[in-house]
């Protein structure tokens, strides 16, 4: 099969198209014939060193993946509402830029009526991310106020449509006016460009003084004490990746007074167990919303993943460097219908 590897640690042009043997499916797993995969900042931290696979995980990048299932353990499929020839969408922990794909079977999901394959491949990774971290870490309840660091990228347009789906108030941060505009559109409530205002003293004139009851944020460092700050009581700090970097300090006494929670997870390692949780919470409550249309999917931008262009060898490479660039907003998606 056509596979994107890593040649070696680097920027986008390590990312390089290649030839690998199917993969065979283990005991609980299927076979996916991929037509589209999504693309995320772990693949980008991946490719550049900073995030190894789990152990036994494919050595190829890609978390989320869409396509036919042709094959696998029959009776994992049986117990997950699954068959050969069914078009699902997949949480993987490695392997999903290649034309086939294994994945836990009850990480499968049908992809929602209405949806194309190229959509489908946009929703597990940020939408497993969004539903364990938002809802479940971070308990948000319909009538609070939810900050999003980020609100443009892909966990960004997610989080803001469930949590406008469930009833919260949405606050999200953006670096551009035009990404402001894009995250209201979605439903965002209030858009803070980072560059030209501080979002701690924003949200607490947005809320009028209270402070936001949960935080989704994805950088971490220097940002955790203007968030603690910006906080209400009982309020709830959770932290999904650390792109400001890893050292925070902060006023811990405001933890004290206010009854704070801070917390944080990593998804990929998780067991399988706790991702077919997910999945399951996911189908009865997020599914039915996508279906009528209620939320959908933001993808920015196709790719051919094999694709040569613009001085990079795949469509993945490319996809890599428009991630870094910043300019998207929303999900982007690798195309392997045309590979050959």
């Amino acid at each position: 099969m056509n596979a994107i590897e890593i040649r070696a640690p680097g920027g986008p042009e390590v990312l390089v198209p290649a030839m690998r043997p199917v993969p065979v499916p283990a005991a609980g797993e299927v076979l996916i014939r991929v037509a589209a995969s999504g693309v995320n900042r772990p693949d980008v931290l991946q490719r550049r060193g900073a995030y190894p696979p789990p152990p036994g995980a494919s050595d190829l990048p890609g978390l989320e993946v869409a396509g036919e299932v042709v094959g696998g353990d029959a009776a994992a499929m049986a117990e997950a509402g699954l068959a050969p020839g069914m078009m699902v969408c997949a949480l993987v922990a490695g392997g999903g830029y290649a034309q086939c794909c294994t994945a836990p079977a009850v990480q499968c999901l049908p992809i929602p009526t209405g949806l194309s394959v190229v959509e489908a491949a946009a929703l597990p990774e940020t939408f497993f991310t969004v539903w364990s971290n938002v809802f479940d870490r971070g308990r948000l309840q319909a009538g609070e106020t939810v900050l999003i660091q980020g609100g443009a990228s892909g966990i960004g347009v997610t989080a803001i449509q469930l949590a406008k789906a469930f009833g919260a108030r949405v606050i999200v941060t953006v670096g551009s006016d035009d990404k402001a505009q894009a995250c209201l559109a979605l439903g965002a409530d209030h858009a803070i460009n980072y560059r030209s205002q501080d979002f701690a003293a924003e949200a607490l004139r947005i809320t009028e003084g209270r402070g936001v009851g949960l935080i989704l944020d994805m950088v971490a460092g220097a940002y955790i004490a203007r968030e603690v700050e910006c906080l209400a009581e009982d309020g709830r700090l959770v932290v999904i990746a650390v792109q400001g970097g890893v050292q925070s300090s902060f006023d811990a006494g405001l933890l004290l007074r206010r009854r704070l929670t801070l917390t944080g997870s990593t998804l990929r390692p998780r067991p399988v167990a706790f991702k077919a949780a997910i999945a399951r919470a996911l189908r009865e409550k997020v599914w039915p919303l996508l279906a009528s249309g209620a939320v959908r999917p933001v993808i920015h931008r196709v790719f051919a993943a094999l694709e040569a262009a613009e001085g990079l060898p795949s469509g993945a490479a490319r996809a890599h460097a428009l991630m870094e660039s910043g300019q998207h907003v929303g999900k982007i998606v690798l195309d392997w219908r045309e590979a050959k």
